[in-house]
């Protein structure tokens, strides 16, 4: 005999089906399904300006999967790249640009992706509020304002006639200050461990690499005092014949070279 689930078993599958054709089943139902490019596009828009940018990445990534060739799917891609960089999703953004790039590497908007890219790696709230929050790039991790250097780098290179160049420019410059900084915070940390060679290493990396810097002063302050700690006299009257020779009139000629309680941000 036949059990009582296995007769009803056609009559829920007939059921299942039939809620599914007309629509009845919410993980089956979208609302996009019909919608025309330029809706999908125009709604994208309209999400991104509310703030709703995981909504306007689901509809971009809905237009370029239908319409890949249509006249939307490329502005979709760099739209994408925008709204995980406003939604503090690096990763994604990042990734975002780097794809676009690669699919059009002769679009008109490239220069805007490396711009973006750049931007991603910048941090600009950070970059901007280091000072009031008494934190700034010359104390993080120094890796993510190289790759916006970089980047910055490749766009006024490739594109020095963009309108997003002059901007990169002055990113770059403050990049350079931070970077330069980073290595004298590292070397001033090394001496107060001790570790005088390492401080010397990351002195003269501040020298070799940003020689233009306004971190070149206190590179030299600290290199004299890793020198002295180990008694090195040569060389320590040297760093401080060229301390003396491009800044007559530093502090630390006064002062001393030992490591200063007030962090570079705060010297003015």
């Amino acid at each position: 005999m036949r059990s009582v689930a296995a007769l009803f078993l056609p009559f829920l599958v007939l059921v299942t089906l039939g809620l599914s054709g007309c629509g009845l089943l919410p993980d089956e139902i979208d609302e996009t399904a019909s919608w025309p490019a330029g809706k999908l596009y125009s709604e994208a828009k309209g999400a991104m300006s509310d703030g709703a940018y995981e909504k306007a990445v689901k509809y971009y990534e809905k237009l370029e999967s239908r319409f890949p060739y249509g006249r939307y799917a490329q502005q979709a891609q760099l739209e994408i790249a925008y709204a995980y960089y406003r939604q503090s999703e690096p990763a994604s953004a990042i990734a975002a640009c780097d794809r676009f790039i690669r699919l059009h590497p002769n679009h008109p908007s490239v220069d805007y992706a490396l711009y973006l890219k750049g931007l991603v790696n910048f941090n600009e709230d950070l970059g901007f509020l280091g000072a009031f929050a008494s934190q700034d790039l010359a104390e993080r991790d120094p890796k993510a304002a190289k790759e916006a250097f970089e980047t910055f780098k490749e766009l006024v290179t490739r594109f020095p006639d963009s309108k997003y160049t002059a901007d990169a420019r002055l990113r770059m410059s403050y990049l350079v200050d931070a970077l330069a900084n980073h290595e004298v915070l590292v070397a001033r940390y090394y001496i107060r461990r001790g570790a005088y060679v390492a401080a010397v290493n990351r002195a003269q990396a501040c020298l070799k690499t940003y020689p233009e810097s306004p971190a070149i002063e206190p590179a030299l302050a600290a290199m004299i005092n890793a020198y002295d700690k180990l008694g090195i006299t040569e060389l320590r009257d040297d760093a401080m014949r060229i301390l003396k020779l491009n800044f007559p009139n530093s502090p630390y000629l006064v002062e001393g070279y030992d490591d200063k309680t007030s962090p570079w941000w705060k010297l003015w």
